[in-house]
C-alpha cells in the first residue's frame, strides 16, 4: 500500500487519538493547538513518506512525530512553564516531558475527551459536531455534509462549543462515580444522534451517512469496554445500533432508492450485526432499570424477525405504549400505530393516528397512505399525494411513487 492510501485511513483512526492524548494533556484551553500538531503530523507524513515510501511501524511514526512536534511547540512558545507544567502537575524539565501514547492511555483519553464534548453546557448540535471533528477525524467538508450546511456554518459551531467548554473550564476526565450516570445519558443521548444522523440522513453522500453509523457504534463500544461505563442502558444503546445496522444495505437499492421496511430483501440483513444485537441485548439486562433505548432495541429486535405473524407485531406494540409512557415523542407514537395496524386492524390504527394530526410531517400521510390502501384507495392516494409533496429527499419521493404506482 502506498502512501497516498494508508495515510487517508490513518488519518482516520489515529487523528483523533493523537488529539485526544495531547489535549489531555494539555488542557481544553489548547485544544486547537492538539488539533494543529496532529494535522501537522500528517502534513510531514504526505511529504516524507512521498519521498521515501512509508515507515516499516506507520502508526509508531504517527506517535513519535506526533510528540516530537508537542515538544517543539512548547519549546517555541514558551508556554510549558507558564501555563502547562502547573496544570497537568510535571516536571519542570522540559527534555523529561514525554507524551504517553501507550495504548491503555489513548482508549482512556478518547474516552475522558468523550465525555468533555458531551458536556451539556453545550448544544446538542455541537456536541455531535465536535465528536464528528474530534473523536471520529471527520474532516469540516465531511461534516457539513452530514448536516446539510455549509463549512463557515460548521467552522462558526465548532469555535463557539469550544470556547464555551474553555470558559466553563471543563476538564478532560471522566465524571466521579456519583455523576457518571446522570453525564452518561448525554453522552449516549449524543452518540445515538450521531447514529441517527447517518441511519436517517438526508444527506446524499451514502459513504457519509453510513461511516456516521460505525462511528456511532465505535464511540459506544469504547463505553461497553471500560468498567465504569459499562452500564446496562449503553449494552441497550449498543444493541438496538446493531440491529438498525444490520439493515443498513437492505434500506437502499442499487440505484440509491429508499426501500421501505415491508419491501427490503431479508437476505440483505446481517446476520453477524443481528447476533451481536442480541448479545448487547442480553447483557443490557443485567440492570433494574428500563430505559428508552432498551424498549427501542426490543423493537428493533422484532423488526429483524424475518417471520411476519402475529406475535410479532402485538410484541412491538407493547413495547411501543411502553416506550411512549417512557418518554413521548410523536414519531414514536406514529410508528405505534403502524404496529397497531400489523397487530390489529388498519382501522382501528387510522382512528389512532389521525389523532396525531402532524400535519408537516410526511411520514404521517405515507402511513395513511398505507392504512388506507386496504380500505379506501381514493383516501389511499390522496395522502399518498401529500407524502410526496412533502418529501425532502428525491429517494423518498421515488419511493412513494411507487406505492402511488401500485394503487
Amino acid at each position: 500500500m502506498n502512501h497516498q492510501e494508508i495515510i487517508p485511513h490513518l488519518f482516520r483512526t489515529e487523528y483523533r487519538k493523537i488529539v485526544s492524548v495531547i489535549a489531555k494533556r494539555f488542557g481544553f484551553e489548547h485544544l486547537e493547538i492538539a488539533e494543529d500538531i496532529a494535522s501537522d503530523t500528517f502534513l510531514t507524513a504526505s511529504q516524507s513518506w512521498g519521498l521515501n515510501g512509508p515507515p516499516e511501524n506507520p502508526t509508531a511514526w504517527l506517535y513519535n512525530v506526533s510528540a516530537n512536534k508537542a515538544k517543539n511547540y512548547l519549546q517555541r512558545l514558551n508556554v510549558f512553564e507558564q501555563k502547562i507544567a502547573p496544570a497537568i502537575e510535571q516536571t519542570n524539565d522540559l527534555v523529561n516531558y514525554e507524551l504517553d501514547m501507550s495504548p491503555q492511555n489513548i482508549i482512556d483519553s478518547q474516552l475522558q475527551m468523550m465525555f468533555a464534548v458531551c458536556h451539556p453546557c453545550i448544544a446538542t448540535e455541537a456536541q455531535i459536531g465536535l465528536s464528528l471533528r474530534i473523536l471520529c477525524g471527520f474532516g469540516i467538508e465531511e461534516i457539513a455534509d452530514a448536516f446539510l450546511t455549509n463549512k463557515e456554518v460548521i467552522n462558526k459551531r465548532l469555535y463557539r462549543a469550544k470556547e464555551k467548554l474553555r470558559e466553563e473550564n471543563i476538564k478532560i476526565e471522566l465524571p466521579s462515580e456519583g455523576d457518571i450516570e446522570e453525564r452518561l445519558d448525554t453522552v449516549l443521548a449524543t452518540i445515538y444522534l450521531l447514529f441517527n444522523e447517518g441511519y436517517y440522513s438526508i444527506s446524499q453522500n451514502k459513504t457519509v451517512r453510513k461511516e456516521l453509523c460505525l462511528e456511532a457504534m465505535r464511540l459506544c463500544t469504547m463505553l461497553v469496554e471500560n468498567r465504569s461505563t459499562n452500564k446496562p442502558q449503553v449494552n441497550a444503546l449498543m444493541s438496538l445500533m446493531c440491529f438498525h445496522a444490520s439493515r443498513f444495505d437492505a434500506r437502499m437499492d442499487k440505484n440509491g432508492h429508499l426501500v421501505l421496511y415491508e419491501e427490503q430483501d431479508v437476505n440483505l440483513w446481517n446476520a453477524d450485526l443481528i447476533s451481536k444485537g442480541g448479545y448487547f441485548l442480553h447483557a443490557a439486562t443485567s440492570g433494574n432499570k428500563v430505559s428508552k433505548y432498551h424498549l427501542e432495541a426490543g423493537i428493533a429486535y422484532w423488526n429483524t424477525r424475518k417471520e411476519d405473524t402475529k406475535e410479532k407485531w402485538e410484541n412491538i406494540l407493547q413495547l411501543y405504549n411502553r416506550l411512549l409512557q417512557t418518554e413521548y415523542s410523536p414519531i414514536a407514537a406514529l410508528n405505534r400505530t403502524y404496529a397497531l395496524a400489523r397487530a390489529n386492524s388498519s382501522q382501528q390504527a387510522i382512528v389512532e393516528a389521525e389523532k396525531l394530526d402532524l400535519q408537516d410531517n410526511h411520514f404521517y400521510f405515507l402511513l395513511l397512505g398505507d392504512l388506507y390502501a386496504a380500505v379506501d384507495k381514493t383516501k389511499a392516494k390522496e395522502n399518498l399525494a401529500k407524502a410526496y409533496a412533502l418529501a425532502k429527499t428525491e429517494s423518498d419521493k421515488q419511493a412513494i411513487q411507487r406505492k402511488i404506482d401500485r394503487l
